[in-house]
Formats: structure tokens, sequence, C-alpha cells
């Protein structure tokens, strides 16, 4: 199908863009790499009456290191992050998972920003910045406030982002050296979501868990944070009994939607699934 008509608009800058939201309102959209938007679109789901496209304002783009955090612009695309000798350096579990994501044209366009606004539990981002406990810049015309992503999403499409702002940056602590991690994701074919997935991000010392944290994706209407296993493991040597234990509350927190990927059982025990291999896999790259 063909979109409804809309005008278009290429902001220079972040000023220009929330000006724009402001006096267009509710009848305007922000398009970062559109790959969710423009099929809604073209389906009539979504028909904004402006798109207001973020793609040409620099200041949106880049990939830092400040004091103890990672700084990523919002635009910043799924293949610049995988490129980056800092991010697999410094994070590699933000690396790996978005080498993760679709298929190379996709990350050539797609944005972690977009990823994380849309608020589809599908999406990838939302369990990785839930592990890595991140923080989003949102910035609106009446300054900037930074929302942890423990607590961002909200429900399928529904997050804290407000109308009228834009998010803007992406806040990683950096973790500590040492610390393995793992995103582990189950799918039916290259450039589909996950049937289920799970992102591991954990530390070790003389054979036990001193901390870890565990997201997963497409398990609820949301992404989740798998707090039950990741108390049971605190302190315990990772074998059998425990990543079994972990598995088993991980699954015990999902309430997924079935569709054309499974129904209710299989995504589930898939959860518990990739949740022992994300563990096994970072144990593995664990030191300490």
């Amino acid at each position: 199908m063909i979109p409804p008509s809309f005008d278009y608009h290429a902001p220079r800058s972040i000023g220009e863009a929330l000006s724009l939201l402001g006096s267009l309102g509710n009848d305007a959209k922000l398009l970062a790499g559109g790959h969710s938007l423009l099929p809604m679109m073209k389906l009539r789901f979504a028909q904004p009456a402006h798109l207001i496209d973020l793609n040409r304002i620099a200041e949106l783009r880049g990939i830092r290191e400040e004091g103890a955090e990672l700084v990523v612009g919002a635009m910043t695309t799924e293949a610049e992050l995988i490129g980056s000798a800092l991010v697999r350096s410094k994070v590699p579990l933000l690396a790996e998972g978005a080498g993760s994501i679709a298929d190379p044209q996709v990350r050539y366009r797609g944005t972690i920003g977009g990823d994380i606004s849309h608020g589809d539990p599908g999406n990838d981002h939302p369990a990785l910045m839930l592990a890595l406990d991140a923080a989003f810049v949102l910035t609106g015309q009446k300054g900037q406030r930074t929302v942890k992503a423990d607590g961002y999403f909200l429900g399928i499409y529904a997050t804290q982002l407000a109308a009228d702002e834009i998010l803007t940056q992406i806040r990683i602590p950096i973790p500590a050296a040492g610390s393995g991690w793992s995103y582990q994701k189950l799918k039916r074919k290259t450039g589909d979501f996950a049937t289920a997935a799970a992102a591991v991000l954990l530390q070790m010392k003389g054979g036990s868990v001193t901390r870890v944290a565990i997201g997963l994706t497409n398990v609820a209407p949301t992404a989740l944070r798998a707090r039950a296993a990741e108390a049971a493991l605190s302190g315990k040597p990772l074998n059998e009994a425990s990543l079994g234990e972990a598995a088993r509350l991980a699954m015990s927190t999902c309430n997924p939607t079935p569709d054309q990927r499974g129904d209710v059982a299989y995504k589930t025990a898939m959860c518990g699934e990739m949740t022992r291999r994300a563990l096994q896999a970072a144990a593995a790259r664990a030191k300490g």
C-alpha cells in the first residue's frame, strides 16, 4: 500500500527539530531509520501529517567515552556500533547485540535511538539496555531529563518519551574489567525478530557470581529484567543446579504473546534456554 500524503521536514539541529515538534504537535512523527514507522504508514496504521527527519542532525550521532560512561548519540546506526573499536573494547555486549539485529542493509540505516524509542518488545536494544543499566537523555524545549532504562518501557509501543521530546543520548556505565557478557537470540531466519532472547552481563570471583544482570527480549509486552534469577545466582557458582534454577525463574517472569514464532509454552521454554546459554557464554568470558 501507499501511505497517505504528508509534509517532510529535515531540521539541521536539535533545537530546530524541537521547534517543529512544538508547532506541529500530535500531527508530527519523528523519523530515524524508518524501519518501523514507514511500514506502519504503508499499512495506514500510522498516518502522520508531518515527518521530521532526524538524519541531518550531526549532534545526534557519535560514540565517545565520558568518565565512567559510554555516551552514544541516538542516531548512531547499528553498523556504527558494530564497527566501533571503542564499543567493542568497553561495552562488547552492545556490539554483539547490534550484530544480531536484522541484516546488514537494515543495520546500515537502523539507529539505536529508533529501536529504543519505538517500544516494540521484539526489538533487541531494550533488553540490552536493561542488562547494561543504561540511561536515556530525553530532550524537550524545557530542557533535558535522564531516565533509567529500567522503568522506561511501559508497554507495547509505550515508553516514558513524551510527545514533545527527542531521545538524544544513551549513557551506558562501562562494565568493570573482567566482566562477562552474552546476547543469545533464537530466531527463525536472518532478519527476523527474536522468538526469545537473553542479554547477560556478569562478574565472577573465585568461581562464584558476584554481580549479574539479565534482560529478556520478546517474552512479554516489554523487555524484562529477570530479577529473581539474578538474585538466585548471587554468590553461587554456575553449575547445572544454579543454571537450571536461573532458567526456571526467568521463565516464571514470561508473559509472551503467541504468534507465528511459537505458542506461549514454546516461547517460555526458549526464554529459559536462551538465559541458560547466555549465562554460560558470559561466564566463559568473565575473568575473576
